[in-house]
């Protein structure tokens, strides 16, 4: 299982990155011990490119939400993203993110983080 992970890490590391348009496919569940909650799926059209140092994205289009219990609605969502290295090893990222919500307040999101490499 080691030996596999690794193959597939080495691989994802040695595919070039390509700027231009791509489909994201994301599911997110949320559930308490075995209880399921909810579960939005997005799914998404978008585009990526580079600035100098800065690695950037945008990407929108529906969101699938299915609540437990509920109907599952369809609303419009997006994300705004990018990263820069600040040195070799250490990178910066962060994204932005809304969701419409039918008969409710948006919902909006903020992601911050770096990622050290060793």
């Amino acid at each position: 299982m080691k030996k596999l992970a690794l193959a597939l890490a080495a691989t994802i590391v040695s595919t070039p990155a390509m700027a231009g348009p791509y489909v994201n496919v994301e599911s997110n569940s949320t559930s308490v011990g075995t209880n399921f909650q909810s579960r939005a799926t997005d799914l998404h059209v978008g585009y990526e490119n580079e600035l100098g140092a800065l690695a950037y994205y945008v990407q929108g289009g529906k969101t699938i939400n299915a609540a437990d219990g509920v109907d599952s609605e369809s609303n419009f969502s997006g994300k705004l993203g990018g990263s820069v290295s600040a040195t070799d090893k250490l990178g910066i990222y962060g994204e932005v993110s809304f969701a419409q919500v039918e008969d409710a307040d948006n919902n909006y999101g903020t992601k911050l983080g770096a990622k050290y490499s060793f």
